[in-house]
């Protein structure tokens, strides 16, 4: 493997020298993350508030809200995984760079850091209702345990998609106080959607992986992964059809969601499990899927 996950060409390698490791470290040269993170809660926003043209200008606060919260909670996020795993990654090429790891920042810094995080993102939750409040609290207990899950279960690409899901229940929470079937079942088809491409994402590491004793649904799937993530695209493309029919979205939605399915077959049919570098181009290519979702919400309310 020829490759690093650190971006050093964007702005973030622009940045003075004692401000970029921090950056680094909360993968600000890397935004996909937090767009995978942040498209649930932004389809559960708009599918509750009746699409883009029923938004009052509070849902409008929220989806910026949930916009700043995706940025601070992922950076969080990627220093709690860092902690957890800076032996690890210094023991595979793609990971070896990074701040943790490379001994720029010490964990003692790194911990300091993510206290000011997790501050300005609980500054951020405390503005909505008491519902998505306690699904926020109980989303860091996913945060803090997801590092975990690779020592000791070949899937924690599926804890992961409990994990980053998150966003689908406090969206709809946040625009309506509460909790029905269609959030519960964008949550399930997130976690889905996230076992898919996070497998995809997987393979980039799955030689050093094996050295070093990490378990992935790569590993476990094997020369089965294709076949294996067009079912998990599958399950997570039928699972949003029903939320978004259970929600009476319009016909428009469901033109975007078969766009949105369209491209998940594109993404099977183009994939090269052996090569990282295809990984890597059709992980990050599930940010296009998601804003199709996106759109697919937006217009949910235009028409019955």
């Amino acid at each position: 493997m020829t490759h690093t996950d650190i971006n050093m060409k964007g702005w973030t390698g622009r940045l003075p020298a004692a401000m970029r490791p921090y950056a680094l470290l909360m993968r600000l040269d890397r935004p996909i993350g937090a767009w995978l993170l942040l498209l649930p809660g932004w389809w559960a926003i708009m599918m509750a508030a009746g699409g883009a043209l029923s938004m009052n200008a509070g849902d409008v606060f929220v989806l910026a809200l949930f916009g700043i919260g995706a940025v601070i909670m992922r950076g969080a996020g990627c220093i709690v995984n860092d902690l957890w795993d800076r032996r690890l990654d210094s023991m595979v090429e793609r990971t070896r760079t990074r701040p943790l790891a490379s001994g720029q920042v010490s964990p003692r810094q790194a911990l300091a850091f993510l206290f000011i995080l997790l501050l300005l993102g609980l500054s951020i939750l405390l503005q909505m209702n008491i519902t998505t409040v306690l699904l926020g609290v109980l989303s860091m207990i996913f945060v803090v345990l997801y590092p975990a899950m690779k020592r000791i279960t070949w899937w924690p690409q599926a804890f992961l998609g409990l994990t980053f899901n998150f966003g689908a229940l406090m969206g709809w929470a946040a625009v309506t106080g509460t909790v029905s079937l269609p959030a519960l079942l964008l949550y399930i088809a997130g976690i889905f959607w996230t076992l898919g491409y996070d497998t995809v994402y997987a393979h980039q590491d799955m030689e050093d992986d094996a050295r070093i004793g990490v378990k992935s649904t790569a590993l476990r799937l094997g020369k089965k992964s294709r076949i294996w993530v067009a079912r998990f695209y599958a399950a997570a493309w039928l699972l949003m059809v029903t939320a978004f029919t259970l929600a009476h979205a319009a016909n428009a939605a469901l033109f975007f969601l078969g766009v949105g399915g369209w491209h998940l077959w594109w993404q099977i049919r183009t994939w090269s499990p052996d090569d990282p570098a295809s990984s890597l181009r059709i992980f990050k290519s599930n940010r296009d899927f998601g804003f199709l979702i996106l759109l697919a919400a937006a217009v949910s309310g235009f028409f019955w």
